[in-house]
């Protein structure tokens, strides 16, 4: 993915008068609570999880949409950084938060297979999404490419191709060892789309507002305790790439923000290119819904 084409096309992004802003607008749009319930912030967003989360849409689509092998337990096992025991277990998570249902093949009624829920869909499909959002401002396009992913539909189709590159190429996150630092820890990544958020909206006119950066704050906004809040800035601050003062961010370390701004136009450019993709083909034909069990 990094080659020297695709960086050049990352250094003509990041030069773009509107590309802050952009970013900005992505920061934003990634700590907004979530529609469910569920402590989704705290659920999905650790890199483990998530990959689990995101293979299993791609294996649900590939499957229903494409042809593709069945959905298994057993094949999602297989192709993911997590311990068996580990995936089943947060596989039984997602089936109680309704995130996930097992089908009956309706070839043998003894393979379960996993199908994800739309409000799966929606939440590991959030980021790539906001990319493209962040791509369309950038563009100018009104209306942008994100209007034809609001459906689980479509967006399910860009998050099985996104996972389909990542299994032939490798993850997109290894190449920027800090922002794979806070994507590790639970709400890791979106704290850090907080920080670089609050940075934006001293720094850049018109950004959007910085969320609280207090304890509580963003503890309230991520669902998960102060005291892990407290234990994942101190961890950045030991590093040196954060200073906090009276809930405001007094220092961010500007290799830290060029590392996330790289990150960041990597992202759009490559969702943006599978978006033009998925909306060029017509919506896939959904394989109807087998009898759900346990």
């Amino acid at each position: 993915m990094l080659d020297d084409h695709f960086r050049d096309r990352i250094a003509l992004l990041r030069s773009e008068r509107d590309f802050r802003g952009a970013v900005a607008g992505y920061c934003q749009g990634m700590i907004e609570p979530s529609q469910i319930v569920w402590p989704s912030h705290k659920l999905l967003n650790q890199i483990g999880r998530y990959v689990v989360s995101f293979m299993l849409i791609h294996n649900d689509y590939a499957w229903r949409h494409h042809g593709g092998p069945r959905p298994t337990l057993t094949a999602l096992q297989a192709m993911v950084g997590l311990s068996h025991r580990q995936t089943a277990g947060f596989v039984s998570t997602l089936k109680a938060g309704r995130f996930v249902t097992a089908v009956a093949d309706p070839d043998d009624a003894r393979v379960k297979c996993l199908q994800a829920s739309p409000a799966l869909v929606t939440e590991i499909g959030r980021s790539g999404r906001l990319f493209v959002v962040a791509m369309d401002a950038v563009a100018g396009r009104d209306p942008g490419r994100a209007a034809g992913l609001d459906g689980p539909g479509r967006l399910g189709e860009l998050v099985r191709r996104s996972a389909a590159h990542v299994l032939r190429h490798g993850t997109l996150i290894a190449p920027f060892p800090r922002v794979l630092h806070f994507a590790g820890r639970d709400c890791g990544y979106p704290l850090l789309a907080a920080l670089v958020g609050a940075h934006y909206a001293a720094t850049i006119p018109g950004a959007p507002p910085a969320a609280p950066l207090s304890l509580r704050g963003l503890a309230e906004r991520l669902d998960v305790s102060r005291a892990h809040v407290g234990n994942l800035l101190a961890e950045a601050e030991a590093a040196g790439w954060i200073r906090i003062a009276d809930s405001r961010l007094s220092f961010f370390d500007p290799t830290v923000l060029a590392e996330f701004e790289d990150w960041a136009a990597g992202q759009m450019l490559f969702y943006d290119d599978l978006a033009a993709a998925v909306l060029a083909d017509p919506p896939a034909v959904r394989v109807p819904d087998c009898a759900c069990t346990s």
